[in-house]
């Protein structure tokens, strides 16, 4: 199934308007979010609109450099994320994730930040609350410092293709009257059933050959 990336009235979600949309990855509010995104562009404004994407693993190595201590906090504290609304059917989704998903070596696997689905409730001790807060500013700042972020425009036919668990994507604003001009077409597709369809792919190409 696809969906639509254009402005609507009643958005359930800051994507379906001109406005600007912060790097995020999608659907950190599922225990298992999409691992592989396409965006295909069917239409575009001619003023803004123009996407952003950031590489989330280097972003949060970095961190883990500069600052050790901030990347222990948002690889060992459990985030609320929460999603309530209706979008081709009613949904209410909630889950608890780590904004950086490490292995037992301490490396990221998976980048889960959302800010649009993160919730008001955030259970950890008080104590806590300010070092968290100082620590996912230091990581949003290098998400968008110039130095890590790529800023292109999509044209009409270009399909992007992406690792939802490690790229951040994102959006400039675009003028409200020029919301008819700009139309995106969304997919996901899971790891798993990807790379077995690849591993079949290969097996009848060699088979042929």
């Amino acid at each position: 199934p696809t969906w639509q990336v254009q402005d609507k009235a009643d958005a359930n979600n800051v994507a379906y308007t001109t406005g600007k949309l912060c790097f995020h990855t999608d659907y950190p509010v599922l225990q298992h979010p999409p691992g592989v995104q396409f965006l295909h562009c069917i239409k575009q404004t001619a003023a803004g609109g123009e996407s952003e994407v950031v590489d989330g693993f280097h972003v949060s190595n970095k961190l883990k450099k500069q600052n050790p201590e901030a990347y222990e906090i948002l690889s060992s504290t459990a985030v609320d994320y929460t999603d309530v609304g209706v979008d081709y059917c009613d949904f209410a989704v909630h889950c608890k994730q780590r904004i950086i998903d490490v292995d037992s070596t301490g490396q990221a696997i998976r980048i889960n930040y959302n800010n649009a689905t993160r919730d008001a409730v955030f259970d950890i001790p008080a104590e806590k609350v300010r070092p968290f807060y100082a620590a996912l500013k230091e990581f949003n700042d290098l998400l968008n410092s110039a130095e890590h972020k790529f800023t292109y425009k999509l044209k009409p036919g270009d399909i992007l293709t992406f690792d939802n668990w490690r790229v951040l994507h994102g959006r400039q604003r675009y003028p409200a009257w020029a919301r008819e001009a700009r139309q995106l077409e969304g997919a996901y597709a899971d790891w798993d059933v990807l790379m077995s369809r690849l591993r079949l792919l290969g097996k009848r190409v060699l088979h042929r050959d």
